[in-house]
């Protein structure tokens, strides 16, 4: 098999949309499965998870590779829910195109909007899927694909629609014949006399799309007016690859009508991996690069996702160059290390089928590579290069996490770090200041999964909680205070006095100090123990126990014992100084600021867009920065907003995002800062 034998699609699309039953569908026409499975009996082979199961929705990238008229197309089905964008994310870096299932019922979804968004210029076609369903609405929703994409869409099929709006045939325009499905499968009929001008008018639109892709094509157009089917799909490819045309298909993943004339279009239309551009890598030296796709090059892979459980762990791969064989050792620069390979896969659900060889622009998986991780590269030793990797979004949803019982602590951390092998958009941390294990991800079902899978793989109940909130303390006034320490016990005394100004900077978060001694009253061999003494105290502030920030400590007088003084001394007599004075120089709490970036519309009005949320979810919230992209059809705006504890309330997000226009949005913490 070659790399022209193979095609890389992506299922992308809102949550509901279908995208496992269009895989299961393509699946059950190829006879790559014996019965058709069904999302809401739990037995399809992508939603294979018992999470999946019960939550009937997709959680994870699941992969079903489909074997048409020769050719291998290695479907990737993407979760639509918005807490796992991070699988869609590596489906995205795998495919060369990607296929956007809407439903007819919902128009231009916030997924799909959202999926093609994050497509960037990596080409796409979209299924309207759910068009036997009472009241669907191919029409208005194809309205809607034009009014947001405007000329990319380019329908290749022309719908037969009955009185109820269901379609119940789908004229293909590309090669002007019909289809209606009989007994499961798509049989030939005949074009309703009542649509032959508009379907002629169609094909003439397509032609225009295909013509536009192609200088000669459109020539040739010009001249005759008429392309020929392999004229329009010769131009309708390159249109494909270059971004600037999307076909659109329609019809069902149920009774699979639509469903070959997809499969047949993907090999017709879609780019292979060779016809694809060079990627981005750096070479040994960290010097940027270029790798082509090169069936005879020296091999280079890319690690895009791991599949891990208590039974083994895969590491899917996506060869660019040359090709993986099971006899050979690859190396890791992300880690250094060599890695010997053992058997090869090609994922089918939760099954493993061995391969000897996975081919330039295939991707398959690698088992028990226990050193290697999303994102990493394994290449030839001797022409080593680092490809580019995935860029996930940070976590905004943080929970505290730990087991029901002590003895389940080893385990709690030891699941988690095998799950993280997997899902790498969660990250864990161990809080020592509020002694706590905190768990952060998009969103709370993404929470939820987790402690589900925590207990169904690794035996551990696990039990989540609001994080403490670590708060900061500083002062807003200055104040000079005496410490001084004096021990006489028999013997040997302790002597230690200083005089010290504290007042509050804004340079560092760290503590400042500084001396400014004259006439010797402090030895310069004590100022170390004074700084010292000061940093210590800085852990604990007066009004909460929080550590102190913002501070300044300058050293400006003291006295000393030429016996009893020591270094002990004059450590806890800066601690003195410290007590006294914070109370009096005006000290304050100081709560957790973030930064909220949205991106909206322009013809949105964004004074005040925001808000009855702003005063419903946050302490206090400031505008700071509007700026335009997109060419000015877009508006970025970030604000300064105070949060009312340690987490970003997941219901805040959720209602931003409803927010008639919002296209984007990221909330992230910024350093603490005073807020009083």
């Amino acid at each position: 098999m070659t790399a022209n034998d193979i095609r890389n699609i992506a299922l992308l699309g809102h949550g509901g949309s279908g995208k496992t039953s269009l895989a299961e569908q393509m699946l059950f026409m190829t006879k790559g499965t014996d019965r058709l499975g069904r999302t809401a009996d739990g037995n399809t082979t992508c939603d294979y998870d018992a999470e999946e199961i019960k939550r009937q929705i997709s959680i994870s990238l699941a992969f079903a590779p489909v074997n048409y008229k020769g050719v291998k197309i290695n479907v990737m089905d993407a979760p639509g829910n918005f807490d796992f964008s991070g699988e869609a994310l590596s489906a995205i870096r795998a495919a060369e195109c990607a296929v956007l299932v809407g439903a007819a019922k919902d128009g231009l979804s916030v997924g799909m909007e959202r999926s093609w968004k994050m497509l960037g210029k990596k080409p796409r076609m979209i299924f309207i899927n759910r068009t036997d369903e009472d009241n669907s609405d191919y029409q208005s929703c194809l309205d809607t694909l034009k009014g947001k994409f405007g000329q990319a869409i380019a329908p290749i099929v022309a719908p037969v629609i009955d009185g109820n709006k269901k379609v119940t045939a789908i004229v293909d325009l590309l090669h002007n014949t019909a289809y209606e499905v009989k007994g499961g499968k798509a049989a030939a009929c005949a074009i309703p006399a009542d649509m032959a001008d508009e379907v002629e008018a169609l094909r003439a639109e397509l032609m225009e799309a295909a013509a536009g892709a192609d200088e000669e094509l459109m020539e040739k157009f010009f001249d005759t007016m008429e392309l020929s089917a392999e004229d329009m799909a010769k131009g309708l490819k390159l249109g494909v690859r270059d971004g600037s045309v999307c076909p659109v298909l329609c019809g069902s993943a149920i009774t699979g009508l639509g469903v070959e004339m997809l499969m047949q279009t993907i090999l017709d239309l879609v780019p292979v991996a060779t016809d694809m551009p060079a990627e981005a890598a750096q070479d040994d030296d960290g010097n940027d690069i270029q790798v082509a796709f090169d069936p005879n090059g020296p091999t280079a892979a890319i690690v895009f996702k791991t599949i891990s459980d208590q039974y083994g762990k895969y590491s899917m791969i996506k060869v660019i160059r040359g090709k993986v064989t099971g006899d050979v050792a690859l190396y890791n620069p992300t880690t250094g290390n060599t890695e010997k390979l053992g058997r090869l896969y090609v994922m089918k659900g939760k099954k493993g089928e061995e391969t000897k060889e996975i081919c330039c622009g295939d991707i398959g998986a690698i088992g028990k590579m226990d050193r290697v991780k999303t994102g990493d590269t394994l290449c030839d030793p001797k022409n080593i290069v680092k490809l580019h990797g995935m860029d996930y979004a940070q976590p905004c949803y943080s929970r505290a996490i730990s087991p029901k019982t002590k003895q389940e602590i080893e385990k709690l951390g030891t699941g988690l770090n095998k799950l993280n092998e997997e899902d790498p958009t969660f990250h864990v941390v161990n809080n020592a200041e509020t002694h706590q294990t905190v768990i952060s991800g998009a969103g709370d079902i993404q929470i939820d999964v987790l402690c589900a899978k925590l207990k169904s793989r690794f035996g551990v109940d696990a039990e989540l909680s609001a994080p403490r909130v670590a708060y900061r303390e500083k002062i807003r006034s200055t104040v000079r205070k005496q410490g001084r320490y004096k021990k006489q016990t028999g013997g040997s005394g302790q002597f230690g006095d200083v005089h010290i100004i504290f007042e509050p900077q804004n340079e560092q978060e760290d503590m400042i100090f500084e001396e400014n001694v004259f006439g010797g009253s402090v030895p310069k061999n004590y100022f170390p123990a004074v700084e010292k003494g000061l940093r210590e105290s800085c852990q604990h502030g007066v009004l909460a126990g929080y550590p102190v920030v913002f501070l300044k400590a300058t050293l400006v007088d003291g006295s000393y014992h030429p016996v009893d003084s020591s270094e002990i001394a004059f450590k806890l007599a800066a601690n003195l100084a410290f007590k006294a004075a914070l109370p009096e120089a005006k000290p304050v709490l100081m709560e957790p600021i973030g930064e909220l970036k949205v991106t909206i519309p322009e013809g949105l009005d964004y004074e005040g867009l925001f808000d009855d949320l702003f005063e419903q979810y946050t302490s206090s919230h400031t505008l700071e920065r509007v700026r335009t992209s997109n060419m000015g059809t877009l508006y970025e705006l970030t604000y300064r907003v105070t949060l009312p504890g340690e987490t970003v309330p997941k219901a805040f997000l959720d209602d931003l995002r409803c927010r008639n226009g919002n296209l984007n949005i990221t909330c992230g913490r910024e350093a603490a800062k005073d807020t009083l």
